[in-house]
């Protein structure tokens, strides 16, 4: 049972829109863009990596608020397959902010019952992240409460082309036919594989594009945009994009009948 208490104190504004959201109605699973770091880290004449150790409290704070909120699971994009072209200093410090965040918040995902999850190429990480990534996985192996995902060395491109090959290789030795793979199959080569896919997709800082973020996985997703910058993203800004999620027409290609969603033989939303 979702404790109101303990995400938002009666009488503050947090609380208010808390007491204004369904929860019976809630997004299953929320996947967030964290953008904007770096302009945070300027507008205050600091140097990039300011923004990112800045918005450490930021993903703290998300990962409380959907846990308490009693999500399925919760998605951070915190680093893709193109941001290997960042100086080398800037990636080196997100890989030691990620490990301490892993390190000082172990503990608290344990208390939690949440159980953390690595999305993306991790093969391909330095082998001391690795190795803390795999201490988190290991220890949280057996919780039951929020999935909590992190997308690292991620890329939606690069997930779907390895699904591929996955499948084009199980083809080639006679386990699987082609006519045997469908969306569901594609499905469980993906990282999410056992997930359902995204309801509500956040990006932050105002920017308008999905950036190459579970491309597969977000077709029917609800989008909401926030120009605040990761660094400032908060609760009260989670309930604002649910509040908006809830407000929504979900129509998954049909047409609303009666207060639901309806098949109309049409492929996608594109009908309008």
């Amino acid at each position: 049972m979702i404790d109101k208490d303990r995400l938002a104190p009666t009488g503050t504004s947090e609380r208010s829109l808390l007491d204004s959201i369904d929860l019976a109605r809630l997004p299953r699973h929320v996947a967030i863009i964290m953008d904007g770091n770096g302009r945070w880290a300027k507008q205050r004449g600091w140097p990039r990596v300011a923004g990112h150790r800045a918005g450490i409290e930021s993903v703290r704070e998300a990962v409380e608020t959907c846990a308490r909120l009693e999500l399925d699971a919760l998605t951070l994009y915190a680093f893709s397959v193109e941001n290997w072209k960042r100086p080398r200093f800037e990636i080196v410090t997100l890989m030691s902010l990620l490990k301490e965040y892993l390190n000082k918040e172990l503990a608290n995902l344990l208390k939690n019952d949440i159980r953390f999850r690595v999305v993306g190429r991790m093969n391909e990480l330095d082998a001391s992240v690795q190795k803390e990534l795999a201490k988190g996985l290991a220890a949280t192996s057996s919780c039951r409460g929020l999935a909590f995902n992190i997308a690292l060395n991620y890329g939606g491109r690069t997930e779907i082309v390895d699904a591929c090959r996955s499948l084009a290789s199980d083809v080639a030795v006679g386990r699987l036919s082609p006519e045997q793979i469908d969306e569901e199959t594609l499905g469980s080569r993906l990282f999410t594989a056992g997930l359902p896919d995204p309801d509500l997709l956040i990006r932050t800082s105002g920017e308008m594009r999905v950036s190459n973020f579970l491309l597969w996985q977000i077709a029917y997703s609800e989008i909401w945009v926030t120009p605040t910058l990761w660094p400032d993203f908060r609760k009260i800004h989670l309930f604002e994009a649910i509040l908006a999620f809830q407000k929504r027409e979900r129509r998954y290609g049909g047409v609303i009948d009666g207060g639901r969603a309806e098949d109309s033989g049409e492929s996608g939303e594109a009908a309008g």
